[in-house]
């Protein structure tokens, strides 16, 4: 769904920023509410796992229940 789409976008786009991973984890899952997606799409997605380029490297985030 496009709603991985947007927190991909937002984890990837906060790395580069040089933002720490575990803010990326706890913001990413406020970028999409359930009232922005349909019914059952939150119920559907239980993890977004982003590999991401940090400036000391890359790494795995992962965002844990991000549509809530």
């Amino acid at each position: 769904p496009e709603a991985i789409a947007l927190i991909t976008d937002f984890v990837v786009e906060g790395a580069r920023d040089g933002r720490q991973v575990a803010e990326l984890m706890e913001a990413g899952a406020h970028v999409v509410t359930r009232a922005q997606v349909m019914e059952g799409i939150a119920e559907m997605i239980h993890d977004v796992q982003v590999e991401a380029t940090f400036p000391d490297g890359t790494k795995l985030v992962t965002v844990h229940e991000p549509i809530r």
